[in-house]
C-alpha cells in the first residue's frame, strides 16, 4: 500500500481550545460587568450544542441558516440558560465571541503537532483537513500558522455533509484526485474520524491517549497515543 493522501481532523487533533467554552464566555461576560459561572455556561453551552446539532445539523445549512446565525443562536441561547435575560446583551456577546474564534486568541496548537505535520510533508504526502466546522475554520488555522502544511481545507460548511457522513470524505478524495486505497485519515473521534473514513475505503487512525478508555476494538496498528508516533506509523503503511 503507497500513501498518496493524509487527510486530518482539527479539534483535539492539531488544535485545542485555550481554555473551557465555559471559561472563555464568562471571561467576555466580565469584561462587560457581567458575573457568570463558568461551570453552569459550560454545561450550558454543552446542553445547547447538542440540541441544536440535532435540530439544525450541520449549521442548520439544509434548512437555510447561515453558520454565522447558527452560532449566533447558540452562543446567545446559553447566555440565556445562564441566566443572562438581555437579548441585547446576549447578541453583542454572541456576535464578539463568533468573531474572536477567528483568531488564535482562544486557540492552541497540540504539542506534536507542528512537528508531525513536517514529517508527514517531508514523506511527499499530500495533506489536506476534513473537518467538521464552519468555514472559519481556514483564518483559525492560517492564524496559528498551521494553514500552510495542507493542499485544501474541506469543512462540513463547504462540503454540505458531516463526518461520519461518506459524502465529505469522498468529496476530498475528488479533490486531491487521489484513490481512497491511497488515502488515511487522522483524528480523535471514534465514529466520526475512525469509522466514517473506511466507509469509502481509507485507511484511518485514531488519536487516542495512551490512558484513554476505547469501548471499540480498534487494531493496535491504528491506534497513535501522540502525535510523534504518527511518522512511523505511517512509513509502516508506505513500504
Amino acid at each position: 500500500m503507497k500513501l498518496r493522501l493524509l487527510t486530518w481532523d482539527v479539534k483535539d487533533t492539531l488544535l485545542r481550545l485555550r481554555l473551557p467554552v465555559g471559561q472563555q464566555y464568562q471571561a467576555e461576560a466580565k469584561r462587560r460587568g457581567l458575573q457568570v459561572d463558568p461551570s453552569v455556561l459550560e454545561a450550558s453551552f454543552r446542553q445547547v450544542y447538542r440540541s441544536h446539532w440535532r435540530l439544525f445539523p450541520n449549521y442548520g445549512l439544509s434548512q437555510g441558516m447561515t453558520s454565522h446565525q447558527w452560532w449566533l443562536d447558540v452562543v446567545s441561547q446559553t447566555f440565556h440558560l445562564s441566566g443572562v435575560q438581555d437579548e441585547k446583551t446576549t447578541q453583542s456577546l454572541a456576535e464578539k465571541l463568533y468573531q474572536d474564534f477567528c483568531t488564535d486568541k482562544y486557540w492552541e496548537v497540540l504539542p506534536g503537532a507542528r512537528e508531525a505535520l513536517q514529517g508527514c510533508s517531508n514523506l511527499g504526502l499530500k495533506m489536506a483537513v476534513i473537518s467538521n466546522f464552519d468555514h472559519r475554520l481556514e483564518d483559525i488555522l492560517r492564524n496559528c500558522d498551521l494553514h500552510r502544511h495542507f493542499d485544501f481545507v474541506l469543512t462540513s460548511e463547504t462540503a454540505g455533509s458531516a463526518k461520519p457522513d461518506l459524502g465529505i470524505f469522498l468529496k476530498a478524495l475528488s479533490l486531491a484526485n487521489v484513490s481512497p486505497q491511497h488515502s488515511a485519515h487522522i483524528g480523535d473521534d471514534y465514529k466520526n474520524d475512525y469509522k466514517g473514513p473506511q466507509q469509502v475505503g481509507m485507511l484511518s487512525f485514531l488519536l487516542q491517549p495512551e490512558n484513554g478508555q476505547l469501548k471499540e476494538q480498534v487494531p493496535q496498528d491504528h491506534i497513535i497515543h501522540s502525535l510523534d508516533q504518527l511518522v512511523p506509523r505511517i512509513q509502516r503503511f508506505m513500504k
